[in-house]
């Protein structure tokens, strides 16, 4: 039996087309995946914002290889991590949690508004008031606004004047699961296998 060629050479070609065709496999699963998970996020409502936290990278970067890792990550893992688990979540301190109304408005910084800066803000004084069927409520003595805001009343009387609910507190809040994160990584990973044969036979392809 004859070897027609170098057959060093011929095993060396073959091992650069599994390196390219491990590396291509491995790629197209993380960016799969990042776009999967997007689609998740958007879909469940999270918004564009969060969905653009997603990134991913393929190492060795620039250069194929048999041992093409992929890695796929987000930049908000808290937050994700927090929709995708469902957790139960509790006051720090153990007490109560203040969960703003419409009448509260948004914080300086654009998120969740908490009662020391509502009250910092308006210049107002938040009431507690105990419930002992439904959530409990910190309100304000003022008025809602143009907008629906509670705020200060500069009437010199007491007309007009109406109790504003400005928080709901509660004991804890299960958060609700609107994410499904393994299910698209392991879909990801599953894909990778078929793809690195795919890719492998293409040198070989007429």
């Amino acid at each position: 039996m004859d070897v027609v060629g170098d057959l060093g050479a011929m095993m060396a070609a073959e091992i650069k087309a599994g390196e390219r065709a491990v590396s291509k496999a491995v790629g197209e699963a993380g960016t799969g995946l990042k776009a999967a998970w997007r689609g998740q996020i958007t879909g469940a409502g999270l918004g564009a914002r969060l969905s653009r936290t997603i990134r991913s990278e393929l190492y060795p970067k620039g250069q194929p290889s048999l041992n093409a890792a992929a890695l796929v990550w987000s930049n908000a893992p808290v937050i994700l991590g927090a929709h995708d688990t469902g957790p139960l979540i509790c006051s720090k301190e153990g007490f109560w949690l203040a969960i703003p109304t419409a009448a509260a408005g948004k914080s300086a910084r654009g998120g969740r508004i908490s009662p020391g800066e509502w009250e910092r803000r308006r210049g107002m004084r938040l009431r507690f008031i105990y419930r002992r069927s439904g959530p409990s409520l910190l309100v304000a003595e003022g008025k809602l606004n143009s907008r629906g805001l509670g705020v200060a009343s500069r009437a010199k009387t007491s007309r007009g004047l109406t109790t504003v609910p400005i928080f709901l507190l509660v004991r804890q809040v299960k958060l609700r699961k609107r994410l499904d994160l393994d299910r698209s990584a392991k879909a990801a990973q599953d894909s990778i296998p078929g793809a690195i044969v795919a890719h492998w036979v293409e040198r070989f392809a007429p």
